[in-house]
């Protein structure tokens, strides 16, 4: 069994036509077409295997880096998500990190291990947020977002995404992403430093803009926000 082969199994052309104009900057010849559920669905049936050649065959797909196709690194990013074991799961997200080139397949990694091991995600989070790459980055203030806007909420961890500085478009978006959900969670920590105008023009705008169309934010807290907005960078 070769697991590239499984993906052909469920090739979709119209999907991978779809899928590559919502991922600029892939050719349309690294899509297969799988849908991300399907890829979900095969991740397990692999991962979980006890069957000896599956299991090698897993090995060797996340470790024979780069792969060819988009749908592998989403398969890829599928697999990761499944690990329980925190370690595990962060020696191959770092193996992996260095070949993520696009939103999605970042997007997918969601590691089942870092709900209960937060304390020693937060360091890792530090140390992926300073990054120069752009998916390192966007990946670390997605994982600062998904578990620590919550119950592990400190105000002083709003410094760590508004403290970068990129152009990089993919990297903004996250942090207003970031601070959008942050309104909508902890809006009486998060809206002072809105304030504040911190933020650069477009991260702050956007914030605003993704927080105004948040089902979470009530009519009144919009009005306040788009009050906020910026014209120019002080």
């Amino acid at each position: 069994m070769k697991i590239t082969e499984e993906l052909f199994k469920l090739q979709d052309n119209d999907y991978a036509a779809f899928q590559s104009k919502l991922t600029p900057g892939i050719p349309l010849e690294s899509f297969i077409g799988v849908r991300v559920p399907q890829c979900h669905e095969l991740a397990k049936k692999l991962y979980k295997s006890e069957e000896p050649q599956v299991k090698k065959e897993v090995q060797k797909f996340l470790t024979t880096l780069p792969h060819k196709y988009y749908d592998e690194n989403i398969l890829h990013g599928c697999m990761i998500s499944l690990e329980k074991d925190y370690e595990k799961s962060i020696s191959l997200i770092e193996n992996f990190l260095p070949y993520v080139d696009n939103w999605a397949v970042c997007d997918t990694m969601k590691p089942a291990s870092f709900k209960k091991n937060r304390p020693e995600l937060l360091k890792q989070i530090k140390i992926w947020s300073k990054s120069d790459k752009v998916y390192t980055c966007r990946f670390g203030i997605e994982m600062l977002m998904c578990h620590f806007l919550d119950e592990d909420f400190d105000a002083g961890l709003l410094k760590i995404p508004a403290s970068i500085k990129s152009e990089e478009y993919y990297v903004n978006m996250m942090i207003a992403w970031f601070f959008a959900t942050a309104l909508a969670k902890q809006w009486e920590t998060t809206v002072p430093f809105i304030e504040s105008k911190k933020l650069g023009t477009w991260v702050h705008n956007k914030t605003i803009q993704k927080a105004r169309e948040s089902f979470r934010i009530t009519a009144e807290q919009k009005k306040y926000l788009k009050s906020l907005k910026k014209e120019s960078d002080c």
